[in-house]
């Protein structure tokens, strides 16, 4: 039996809802729902914006770091189990 986490399934699987998300917040924040939110995610994020550009480049930069993140997390839980 094969107890390995997908340490790629995972990272991509982390990288979808991240995407997700920032494609949500960027419609609620064109709606002028979560403008605290959206104000936050400017700061954190260099290329998010309101703008259909910004958004995508929001998601696409969200999706890169927590795929990175999340990759290693879970190669780090693979080499200690």
């Amino acid at each position: 039996m094969n107890d390995k986490l997908n340490v790629f399934s995972f990272g991509a699987a982390a990288a979808i809802v991240a995407a997700i998300g920032m494609l949500i917040l960027g419609i609620l924040g064109n709606l002028g729902i979560y403008s605290g939110a959206v104000s936050m995610m400017s700061q954190w994020h260099m290329f998010f914006s309101l703008t259909p550009l910004g958004i995508l480049a929001g998601m696409i930069e969200a999706a890169v770091i927590t795929f990175v993140f999340i990759y290693l997390f879970g190669w780090i839980y693979n080499k200690l189990k």
